[in-house]
C-alpha cells in the first residue's frame, strides 16, 4: 500500500511539473491556406498570428521580448495580433507595447482588442507603437500591384462588431481576412465574402484531456471552436491556443502557439 501511495505522489508531482513547463513550450504551427482568390503576387506570403499574450505575473516582460525576437526570426510578411495583451495590472501595458512595437513585417502589424483589454489597454497605447488598430475597420494590404482585404471586429463580449467595415467594398474575386478575438463570432461571419478568420480567446482549453477535450473553453460552443482549423462553407477559421495563461499558469496538452500561415494560389 505504501509503495502505491509513493508511486501516486511521484506521478502527481511529475504531472504538475509538466503542467508548469508546458506554458513555456511554444509551438510554431504552420498552416497553408490555398485559394484561387489569392493574387499571384501574394503566393508564398507568410502571416504570423499571435493572441492572448497576457503579459503580467505569469508572462514576464523578458518573455515578451523573447517572443518578439522569435517572431521576427520567422521573417513574416504580415503580423496579426488577436487581443488580450495584458493580464493583471495596467503597469504592464506600456512595456508590453514597447516590445510589440519591435515586431517587423513589410506589410504591417495589425491588431484587435480582446475581452481583457478594455480594462487595461487604451487605443492611444496602440497608436503610439507601430501597431495599427483595426477593430471595426478594414484596409487593403497591397503588394506589387495586387491587394487583399484585411479587417477586424470588436470583441464578441465587449462592444460592437461592424463586419461591413471590412466587407462592404469587396468583390467575389477579393481575398478577405478578418480578425476576431473570440471564435464564437464565426457563425455570424458572411462566408460569401470572408475567406479567412483568425481568433484566439480559448487558450485551446488550456488544461485538456490529452488534447481531445477541455472542461473549460470560454466559448458558448464548448469544444467546437476550441482550437485548430475549421472550415464552414467557403470560409476557414483558425483558432490559436494563444501564448499566455489565465487564472493559473498551467497548460496540459494545449501548448502555446505562434500561428504561421502561408498563402498559396490555387
Amino acid at each position: 500500500m505504501l509503495r502505491k501511495r509513493y508511486l501516486l505522489v511521484i506521478a502527481v508531482t511529475l504531472l504538475l511539473v509538466y503542467m508548469l513547463i508546458e506554458p513555456y513550450w511554444i509551438e510554431t504551427k504552420e498552416i497553408t491556406i490555398e485559394s484561387d482568390q489569392i493574387p499571384a503576387q501574394f503566393k508564398g506570403k507568410r502571416i504570423v498570428f499571435l493572441s492572448d499574450i497576457h503579459t503580467g505575473p505569469s508572462f514576464s516582460q523578458d518573455r515578451v521580448d523573447s517572443l518578439v525576437n522569435q517572431v521576427n526570426a520567422l521573417n513574416p510578411d504580415l503580423i496579426l495580433l488577436g487581443g488580450d495583451y495584458v493580464d493583471g495590472d495596467s503597469e504592464y501595458i506600456q512595456p508590453a507595447f514597447e516590445s510589440l512595437s519591435k515586431l517587423k513585417a513589410p506589410l504591417g502589424v495589425y491588431a484587435v482588442l480582446g475581452n481583457k483589454d478594455p480594462q487595461y489597454v487604451s487605443l492611444n497605447t496602440i497608436f503610439q507603437s507601430n501597431v495599427t488598430y483595426i477593430g471595426n475597420k478594414g484596409t487593403w494590404i497591397e503588394d506589387n500591384g495586387a491587394r487583399i482585404r484585411l479587417g477586424g471586429v470588436g470583441d464578441y463580449n465587449n462592444g460592437a462588431q461592424i463586419q461591413s467595415a471590412t466587407t462592404s467594398v469587396v468583390t467575389p474575386n477579393d481575398f478577405v481576412i478578418l480578425l476576431s478575438h473570440n471564435p464564437d463570432y464565426f457563425p455570424t461571419v458572411d462566408k460569401s465574402k470572408v475567406d479567412l478568420v483568425f481568433s484566439g480567446h480559448t487558450h485551446g482549453g488550456q488544461v485538456t484531456f490529452f488534447g481531445l477535450w477541455a472542461p473549460t473553453t470560454h466559448s458558448d460552443y464548448g469544444n467546437k471552436y476550441r482550437t485548430g482549423v475549421i472550415k464552414e462553407k467557403n470560409s476557414t477559421l483558425i483558432i490559436s491556443n494563444g501564448l499566455g495563461t489565465t487564472i493559473l499558469p498551467l497548460r496540459f496538452f494545449a501548448r502555446p502557439q505562434i500561428i504561421v500561415v502561408e498563402l498559396k494560389k490555387k
